[in-house]
């Protein structure tokens, strides 16, 4: 076939595409139709409903009125916006490189039982699968600080355990072992990456004469950067939306005293707060955007520094 015939093959007349592209592009766009119309209508409408809610006064009853930024000035003056965005940072803080660390190491262990894997990486992901409201009644009783099981266990050491749900100074750190609990997807994740690097890297580190620390250092982190990154940014993302568990623990039936709902007010909790219980629907949805804002330039950040620190394979310096 001649050069010519392929380019008339690939290009009608008038520039026109084949008509059996066309019919793939088509068929394409039918199999993801369904995802569209549910971003559309479940994503995106509710995200423009309610950036549209946060300049006016609706309590989910009577009509909207419009108060233009009235509820975005409320956000500066409000001292339990800031309450409750400082323990979610604190919280957030704790939590993320924790979950990191104890997933990764996890991860570790993992790679090194050969055929019996399959079977503890089911078991580190069951809990994924645990209702998260469960999982906060079952902590709610293993962090009791008389009679939890965790302190019981401390003090067969010796130790006096905190009082994990009442102490103010102990309710995040609480709430950090409580979400270690359902690690097995971000386990899994770096097991993979990890049984991704190759052999002959450390082999090499080998002959150069690196022990262990420097073979992790130089060659397993640098090898799984990507995952790490991924899980960084899922991990801030899930910890600045923190609700299920710290809802279920300290503002459920079983309510603690004042002062531990105090630490354990965090903001997605606050906002529920604000939208369902006392009916501020603007004021609510004032505050969803505001944390949807503060999750974007989190995010951003932490994708501008990871071009210094990311590895993807393939890239040429």
């Amino acid at each position: 076939m001649t050069t010519a015939n392929v380019a008339t093959r690939k290009l009608l007349p008038g520039g026109a595409r084949p008509t059996r592209n066309w019919r793939e592009i088509r068929a394409a766009y039918g199999f993801i139709s369904l995802w569209i119309i549910g971003f559309l209508v479940f994503t995106l409408g509710p995200m423009i409903a309610s950036l549209v809610l946060s300049f006016t006064d609706y309590n989910a009853i009577d009509a909207p009125e419009g108060v233009g930024l009235a509820n975005y000035r409320e956000l500066v003056t409000d001292p339990k916006v800031a309450k409750s965005l400082g323990n979610t940072l604190i919280y957030a803080v704790l939590y993320v490189p924790s979950s990191m660390v104890v997933a990764l190491l996890l991860a570790m262990v993992l790679n090194r039982v050969g055929r019996a894997s399959g079977f503890f990486r089911t078991v580190f992901y069951l809990p994924v699968m645990t209702p998260t409201v469960a999982v906060g009644a079952l902590f709610l009783l293993l962090l009791n600080g008389q009679e939890g099981l965790l302190n019981r266990t401390l003090r067969l050491i010796g130790i006096t355990g905190p009082n994990w749900t009442t102490d103010t100074n102990w309710v995040k750190p609480g709430l950090v072992i409580t979400m270690l609990w359902s690690l097995g997807g971000t386990v899994v994740i770096y097991l993979a990456a990890l049984r991704q690097v190759p052999k002959d890297l450390y082999e090499a580190a080998e002959m150069d004469g690196a022990n262990a620390w420097t073979k992790f250092r130089k060659v397993t982190v640098p090898m799984i950067s990507g995952a790490l990154f991924f899980t960084l940014i899922v991990q801030t993302i899930s910890a600045l939306q923190m609700f299920d568990q710290a809802y279920t623990m300290f503002f459920g039936a079983q309510q603690n005293s004042t002062y531990s709902n105090e630490a354990a007010l965090f903001y997605v909790i606050y906002l529920f707060q604000q939208a369902f219980r006392f009916l501020h629907m603007g004021y609510a949805s004032a505050l969803a955007w505001l944390l949807f804002l503060i999750i974007l330039i989190i995010t951003a950040v932490q994708v501008r520094v990871s071009r210094r620190f990311v590895y993807y394979e393939g890239e040429k310096d």
